[in-house]
């Protein structure tokens, strides 16, 4: 536990750099890559890196169905944003309000509900071999 305590402050940590990056639906949001890091934790004992950024969904318009290669940790900075993984219930988060994606889930809805934009903070923990953080999922 004290090991993903810590992880999760590293990535919390990380300074802001890099520039824009395709990361879900480029029509629906647009993406800022504000980080990546290799880190010293390993995921499932491979090499792992960190990667955050800042995702912006207008008013309406709602992302497509996709897995991470890790897990995903992320925080609502402003509007209201609907979120489900798998199964579970669509909960509506608004500014303040945190997630928490285990790796490999399908993260079926990403949708922005309000009238404002919705802007959020991610961060996904993956192998530092991934070639994308973000996997479509066929069919949806």
């Amino acid at each position: 536990m004290a090991r993903r305590a810590f992880a999760l402050t590293v990535v919390i940590a990380m300074g802001a750099a890099g520039s824009g990056a395709a990361w879900h639906g480029e029509e629906s949001e647009s993406v800022k890559l504000l980080a990546e890091r290799d880190i010293a934790e390993t995921l499932d004992g491979k090499a792992a890196r960190a990667t955050a950024v800042e995702v912006t969904i207008e008013p309406g318009k709602a992302g497509t169905s996709h897995r991470h290669p890790g897990p995903g940790f992320g925080y609502i900075l402003e509007g209201e944003y609907e979120w489900g993984i798998d199964d579970q219930p669509t909960r509506l988060l608004r500014a303040g309000d945190t997630f928490y994606e285990p790796a490999g889930c399908l993260h079926r809805v990403s949708r922005n509900p309000g009238k404002v934009k919705a802007r959020l903070l991610a961060w996904v923990i993956h192998p530092r071999e991934a070639k994308d953080i973000v996997i479509p999922e066929p069919n949806h």
